[in-house]
């Protein structure tokens, strides 16, 4: 039976090394859909589809990030059996961290490096007012003011009609969140920012240094919290470089 986590596509058997990709709040597998021609042919991509959107539009999301790191945990057991890395952006980036914790409490392969991209560390205190349970109204003017949803997309009703329930269980997921102190990650770790990201500061990139005993680095990219699209082959030559591998060339997409 196909695994959902993956899609319409599990990972291919021969991939020497695996990148699980994870979204940010109210975004899908398709966040990472112009990665596979970025990446380096010995990365392969793996773009992660939570409950709730794209090709699982029609499960409920769930609320809880300790539930969906849990369910990650088990969906991706039989995908551990060579190297991997686990990268998050901003809501993607708090679940990859909650990810590896989960992988280590079950005893079960790590990643080779975690890469959180336009978060601030797990510790630090949340400093948006919460919209979980405001009313429609506000929840869009909050995807407003992060500035990541297409204005023609806020603008139609019955899409995010369609969409509320998922962005709620996302910014439920968030806000219910509580960080509990364990030992630092015997995993490297690299965090990445928008050099013009107005949410997550580059003093609150610095706190994830306390969360690995190994290696860490901050590297900054142009642009605001979504650099994540607007940036894509440089973040893609961040993780090459992290693995030694030459920088991709950007082909046509």
């Amino acid at each position: 039976m196909p695994n959902p986590w993956f899609g319409r596509s599990e990972p291919a058997q021969g991939a020497a090394f695996r990148l699980f990709c994870l979204p940010y709040a109210g975004g899908s597998a398709a966040a990472y859909r112009d990665w596979h021609a970025l990446a380096p042919h010995d990365i392969q991509i793996c773009p992660l589809e939570l409950p709730g959107r794209g090709s699982r539009i029609l499960e409920p999301p769930l609320t809880r990030l300790p539930q969906l790191s849990g369910a990650l945990a088990e969906a991706l057991a039989p995908h551990l059996d060579r190297p991997f890395a686990v990268f998050g952006h901003s809501m993607g980036g708090l679940l990859a961290f909650e990810l590896t914790r989960t992988l280590r409490r079950c005893r079960r392969p790590l990643p080779a490096h975690l890469f959180v991209s336009a978060v601030a560390g797990p510790d630090a205190p949340r400093t948006r007012p919460p919209v979980h349970r405001a009313s429609d109204a506000d929840v869009v003017d909050e995807l407003r003011a992060l500035g990541g949803t297409p204005r023609e997309l806020l603008e139609d009703e019955e899409l995010m009609r369609l969409m509320l329930p998922t962005i709620r269980a996302d910014f439920s997921a968030l806000e219910t969140y509580r960080y509990r102190p364990e030992p630092p990650l015997p995993v490297p770790l690299t965090v990445l920012g928008g050099t013009d990201d107005p949410l997550v500061p580059v003093p609150g990139l610095e706190g994830w240094h306390r969360q690995t005993d190994v290696d860490a680095a901050v590297r900054l990219l142009p642009g605001g919290h979504f650099f994540l699209h607007s940036a894509a082959a440089g973040v893609m030559a961040v993780i090459a470089e992290t693995f030694g591998i030459p920088a991709p060339v950007t082909r046509c997409l």
